[in-house]
Parts: C-alpha cells; sequence; structure tokens
C-alpha cells in the first residue's frame, strides 16, 4: 500500500507540473491516465466518489 501510494503522489505532482506547464503531450496524457487508474484502485477511490456526489448533488440543486 505504501508503494501505491507513493506512485499517486508522484504521478498527482506530476500531472500538476504538466497542467502548469501549459502543454499536454502524449507522455503528459498518460501520466494523467495512470494517475487515475492508481487512484480508482487505491483506498481513497470510495471518498474522492463520495465527495463529488455530494458536489454535483448540490450543483443541480442550484437554481439559476
Amino acid at each position: 500500500m505504501v508503494i501505491s501510494l507513493s506512485v499517486i503522489v508522484l504521478l498527482l505532482v506530476l500531472a500538476w507540473i504538466f497542467l502548469r506547464g501549459g502543454g499536454l503531450k502524449f507522455s503528459h496524457a498518460l501520466v494523467c491516465v495512470l494517475l487515475g487508474f492508481y487512484l480508482a484502485s487505491s483506498s481513497i477511490a470510495a471518498s474522492i466518489h463520495s465527495g463529488l456526489a455530494a458536489t454535483a448533488s448540490v450543483v443541480s440543486g442550484l437554481n439559476p
């Protein structure tokens, strides 16, 4: 589990650097995809899912 979280943190830092750099190349997109797969298989996936579901619920309840 420690190695998996280390990989997630590394990929998150790389994705942040790539987004700040302004250019998204194929290798950058690959890092972002790998980050998504590692996050989906980690223990925090349920927390991310419930947080996004709650945010979507709040946004859908707003009246313009």
